[in-house]
């Protein structure tokens, strides 16, 4: 790779936000920091870019908040920067801010945003941020471990009350295209049924399994649906109760608690490595690439495979779960 010159960097979080953003951006700070650089934290995402909302970041703006959920960058869904005038905009205040290089934290839209700015010869890492997992190039991104024991703190919980009351839960977790989270929260809480939006389930399949569990004696059930799976939660709880299947049923929406609280081990270490190696691969002058984790490695993938394809659940995972759900 060339090596480019570059004195001052920019990092903003875009998108839904992840456990574990907050330790990604104190590592950019503080690595580009110790390399003598100059770092500019962008407010709201792409909307500081295009509105110029932007502060210089100095180490101690960024102490005490490694076990921060969320991000203290804040963040948004730019509709403005989705038209060639927002982009302009950005772009200006790019240059106008003196910036060489960008490092942008967040899930598939913020990478499609990295790529517009690559485009435009703005030298960009994308490191990925997303709960639901669906990031192609990476084993893991920040945020899915602390939202996956988010949701297996829930289901334990509830299936205290659903052994109580012998009762069915229906619980949907998030996964709009990516059914990863429902997968192993399945694996790993339990789960009678999962649905998914990866594979078609009918309402007469799930009753027919939580019947089953009830006649072999079992005092609760519980169900994940992916929000994205063909059938919502709420739907299916009300046919499963017209239908007698033995559990009165109740369905239970995790909805946003799984963005938040405070980021896993896991996390920080996986964000911490990730804004450490963006400012290394910047100074080697690598540009239009999202940093992934491929096993134990951080390794750079380029761009427009990252937003070309979609991560789905692991299906063998799937069958597991339903095997281990007699």
């Amino acid at each position: 790779m060339e090596s480019l010159h570059v004195e001052t960097i920019a990092v903003l979080t875009s998108g839904g936000d992840a456990p574990g953003m907050n330790p990604c951006i104190r590592a950019v700070v503080r690595t580009a920091l110790s390399k003598s650089l100059r770092v500019i934290g962008v407010r709201e995402g792409y909307t500081g870019l295009v509105q110029g909302d932007m502060q210089n970041l100095q180490a101690r703006d960024v102490g005490g908040i490694l076990q921060a959920g969320g991000t203290v960058l804040g963040t948004s869904r730019c509709m403005e920067f989705l038209e060639k005038k927002g982009q302009r905009e950005a772009i200006r205040n790019i240059h106008e801010a003196g910036i060489d290089a960008m490092v942008v934290i967040g899930g598939d839209g913020s990478m499609r945003g990295a790529r517009v700015l690559a485009e435009e010869g703005i030298q960009v890492v994308g490191l990925p941020g997303s709960i639901d997992n669906d990031m192609w190039g990476t084993n893991m991104s920040i945020g899915t471990d602390t939202a996956m024991n988010t949701i297996q703190d829930a289901i334990d919980k509830l299936r205290d009350t659903a052994s109580s009351h012998r009762r069915a839960f229906v619980v949907e977790t998030m996964g709009r295209n990516c059914g990863y989270l429902a997968v192993m929260a399945g694996l790993v809480a339990g789960a009678e049924m999962v649905l998914i939006p990866e594979e078609d389930v009918s309402v007469e399949e799930v009753a027919a399994a939580v019947e089953a569990s009830y006649i072999r004696g079992k005092t609760h059930a519980i169900i994940i649906v992916a929000e994205g799976a063909s059938i919502r939660a709420t739907t299916l709880t009300e046919k499963l109760n017209q239908m007698d299947v033995g559990f009165k049923t109740r369905v239970t929406i995790l909805g946003h608690i799984q963005r938040g609280g405070r980021p896993s081990a896991f996390d920080r270490l996986l964000a911490t490595r990730l804004g450490v190696a963006a400012v290394e691969h910047i100074l080697d002058g690598a540009t239009d690439v999202m940093l992934g984790l491929d096993g134990r490695l951080i390794v750079p993938v380029q761009l427009a495979e990252v937003v070309a394809k979609t991560r789905q659940a692991n299906l063998d995972y799937y069958e597991m779960c339903r095997m281990l759900a007699h």
